[in-house]
């Protein structure tokens, strides 16, 4: 049985994401607690669905604080905890992993700058609802509570009574309705208005946008035209926050204070135009001092710093089930490094108490647990592959795209790889040779697909590339094309992790007769570069919990995964740039739009396999290894790290572990 069989038991978990729609949305916090000490109850009404979450309970004068705030209450420079947490009834009591922890200390972790945004932004985000642990469904989070009609139309959504952004100014339903209303439908923060706030009719597909209203200063209403069913999924996954601090962006917003002054103020920031400066402050607020947050840890200074430093939020508006407002550790300290050695360098030193790794790493990280002074946690990840690759079915290049659509060439370069080579060096072992395909456990998962184009057969490879009409070499055996050119493959990456594995590649395609480029590009320039269409082959990943909850790996919806190319530049400016998508690739785009309109989560879950066929019977993305685990070393001395979550991006990676609740020992 293969290894990804041993997986099982973790992955079948997440079944019942599914299975459960949004019909399961329960918090699983334990039930606050009264003045007493006693449970509290949460009752629901009887007409529509009514769901709380995060309850309160923790006596607000008796709350206690950290020793670094008590001296600033003290010194008169901060308001008393019980002015600056939430109503009693509204404090959100967060469950610890192992045990109540210990004020103060560092979380040291490594960072390649600015541009590693989301190494701190998803640990530290807060949700207005997020993922339940174990991927049943969500809770609120930043909201209090909610209530849905019967056909998933209308969400009533209550926030938490006398919560404070970091700044201790109010954060109330204006906070949404400004967001709403100057920020995500005036899209000044350079992302088009999500799919979660669409609903979509049954019959038509024609898409209708929410209106979101104000009920009073801590209920908000969003209403859909037609049912919603995954409406607070798709907003825990797309726009996870939907919230802004009014009372800052009215300051920098060209509506609000013209665009000149807007113009002015960028450049005070170090930005040469708006464009920049509000998608940095609308959407990566989070590395920014001047901008309020809800986070609990936020901003000291600039995140070009050779240390980037987030300090504990004196708002922040939970505790832990004694009452501790968190978070525990007073600081997280982001040192920039220069080489993805140093990570590992650098753990092993002790200079960093807790990281994340690949595969890659897996062999020095546990022959050092002990000499360095921590552990190795694995977290399992949803992914199709470990390595593989992705070919741009609307590449510039007509000969190129010609090739690329072929099924025969994708076959060639699938079984034209040594898959036990390539999991034996990229992945120490770890991973089973097989195609990329949805892992047994989740929805999707096709019987035989992993075993797909998996065998190694070099004669059959060398067969299909001479069917097609690469049978012309140049004088250093390379093939061509009919017309003479050269079949040039440039494989992008933007990681020098990726190194060994991108040689391996250039050998065996070399081996079959293609030249093979491999060129590195940072992040931000591999971005533009998909913009603009020039990525022929990537060696990006593909993780799906599911096709329903995060479609843009698998549905061609924008410029995001290399794959679909510009079919996804189509979709998202409707149809006034990139490709019109055509044969199987508009049937996905015809189920998505289906899913979208759908009145049940089993008619999603038809869709969704459907959708997952499709991808199957075409294999754009060819797998050369299968999936391993995420690694997370973690300092002995740091507690509460959960040891059996799901790593995936619709869970907010490391951030579901809630590490507002991971301590340091002494």
């Amino acid at each position: 049985m293969r290894r990804q069989r041993k997986l099982l038991a973790v992955l079948l978990v997440i079944i019942s994401i599914i299975a459960a729609g949004c019909t399961n949305n329960n918090n699983n916090s334990p039930a606050p607690s009264n003045a007493a000490g006693e449970p509290s109850s949460d009752k629901g009404t009887d007409k529509d669905e009514d769901k709380g979450g995060g309850g309160g309970g923790t006596d607000t004068t008796a709350a206690k604080e950290a020793p670094m705030l008590a001296k600033l209450v003290a010194g008169g420079t901060l308001p008393p905890l019980s002015e600056r947490l939430p109503v009693q009834a509204d404090v959100m009591v967060e469950p610890v992993v192992d045990e109540i922890g210990q004020y103060g200390g560092d979380w040291k972790m490594a960072w390649t700058g600015p541009g590693d945004k989301w190494s701190v932004g998803q640990p530290t985000e807060e949700a207005l609802f997020r993922f339940n642990k174990d991927g049943s469904g969500v809770e609120p989070n930043v909201a209090k509570s909610y209530e849905v009609n019967e056909d998933s139309t209308e969400f009533t959504i209550h926030l938490r009574e006398g919560m404070k952004w970091s700044d201790g100014e109010p954060f109330t339903a204006d906070d949404v309705l400004f967001y709403w209303e100057h920020m995500l439908t005036k899209e000044t923060f350079g992302k088009a208005i999500y799919d979660a706030y669409y609903s979509v009719d049954p019959v038509t597909g024609d898409k209708a946008l929410a209106t979101v209203t104000k009920v009073d200063d801590y209920t908000f209403k969003v209403v859909h035209k037609y049912p919603s069913v995954q409406f607070l999924e798709r907003v825990a996954i797309d726009n996870k926050w939907f919230f802004a601090p009014a009372h800052f962006h009215k300051t920098i917003l060209p509506e609000l204070v013209g665009e000149e002054k807007a113009l002015e103020i960028a450049k005070q920031w170090g930005f040469e135009d708006t464009t920049a400066f509000l998608k940095e402050t609308g959407y990566y607020y989070w590395l920014y001092p001047q901008i309020p947050t809800l986070r609990p840890w936020v901003a000291k200074n600039d995140p070009n710093s050779d240390q980037f430093i987030m300090e504990r939020n004196p708002y922040y508006w939970k505790t832990d089930p004694e009452g501790n407002q968190l978070p525990y550790m007073d600081r997280i300290v982001a040192t920039k490094i220069q080489d993805p050695s140093q990570r590992v360098l650098g753990t092993l030193a002790g200079d960093f108490n807790l990281s994340t790794f690949g595969a890659q790493d897996f062999t020095v990280l546990k022959e050092n647990e002990k000499k360095g002074d921590y552990r190795v946690i694995s977290w399992q990840q949803p992914a199709w592959m470990t390595s593989g690759i992705q070919l741009n079915q609307t590449i510039d290049d007509p000969n190129l795209r010609k090739l690329f659509q072929d099924i025969r060439f994708r076959e060639a370069l699938s079984i034209g790889v040594n898959r036990s080579e390539i999991t034996e060096i990229v992945t120490n072992g770890i991973a089973d040779p097989i195609q990329a395909s949805v892992q047994e456990g989740l929805v999707g998962y096709q019987e035989g697909w992993a075993d797909q184009w998996s065998s190694f057969d070099p004669e059959r490879a060398n067969a299909l590339l001479d069917e097609i009409g690469l049978t012309k070499r140049d004088k250093n055996n390379f093939r061509l094309f009919p017309d003479g050119s050269d079949v040039t493959l440039t494989i992008m990456d933007s990681s020098e992790d990726s190194a060994n594995y991108t040689e391996l590649l250039k050998k065996y395609y070399e081996d079959m007769g293609i030249k093979t480029n491999v060129k590195l590009v940072d992040q931000a320039t591999l971005q533009e570069l998909k913009y603009s269409n020039q990525v022929p082959v990537s060696i990006e990943n593909i993780s799906v919990v599911n096709v329903a909850y995060r479609p843009d790996a698998l549905v061609p919806l924008r410029v995001l995964t290399p794959w679909y190319g510009q079919y996804g530049l189509y979709v998202s400016s409707g149809g006034k740039e990139g490709v019109k998508p055509e044969g199987d690739i508009a049937k996905i785009l015809e189920y998505w739009d289906q899913i979208k309109a759908a009145k049940t989560p089993e008619e999603i879950n038809r869709l969704s396999n459907e959708i997952v066929k499709l991808h199957m019977k075409n294999q754009w993305v060819i797998g050369y290894a299968g999936p391993t685990p995420t690694l997370i070393a973690a300092s002995n001395k740091m507690g509460n790290i959960p040891k059996d979550l799901i790593w995936a991006d619709e869970f907010r990676s490391l951030g579901a572990a809630h590490p507002a609740q991971f301590y340091l020992k002494p």
